[in-house]
């Protein structure tokens, strides 16, 4: 069994040509959603995952309308509304130091540098300039961490640790 990664979910379809609206919730959008690239339905019920290939792709705030070349009407995609898009292992690629896919960094530990547990990342927000870690603390609230350099200072994935510095307010 191939390890498959999210790539969004497909939430509904956009037009008569069988464009599909998908809400991304992956790492390097322009990447997943180039033309030729090569994506995986996994339908709800369980069935084999499906492999498409993008055709196009155009990103409207955190949704991206996509068409798949395998499809070319509505009512060819209108089955696969609400399933999830992943990607396989294989496809992930290579990153450069001190880059991490967001499936790496979901439930890493983290504490501060000077060795405080905070809790653990629970998800990943991509609002604008930098993405936001939500970290999950003991008392069950919520730490929203910018990724930035001043407050992340060190990822470890294989130890599954992350270092921060706490700002002034994030607390």
């Amino acid at each position: 069994m191939q390890q498959l990664f999210n790539v969004g979910k497909i939430v509904n379809t956009h037009g008569i040509r069988g464009e599909l609206k998908i809400l991304a919730t992956t790492d390097f959008l322009e990447d997943r959603f180039a033309k030729g690239s090569e994506l995986l339905i996994v339908p709800a019920d369980g069935k084999a995952p499906i492999p498409v290939t993008v055709e196009t792709a155009r990103f409207q705030k955190n949704i991206v309308i996509v068409k798949f070349k395998e499809y070319h009407n509505i009512n060819d995609v209108e089955k696969y509304k609400g399933t999830l898009l992943k990607v396989s292992a294989e496809r992930l690629g290579e990153l450069e130091e001190n880059e991490f896919y967001f499936h790496e960094v979901i439930g890493l530990e983290v504490i501060t540098e000077d060795g405080e547990k905070l809790g653990v990342v629970k998800e990943i927000l991509t609002p604008g300039a930098n993405d936001v870690w939500v970290v999950k603390m003991p008392s069950g609230k919520e730490l929203l961490l910018p990724y930035i350099e001043s407050v992340i200072l060190n990822v470890n994935v294989r130890e599954k640790q992350a270092t921060v510095r706490l700002m002034e307010g994030l607390l």
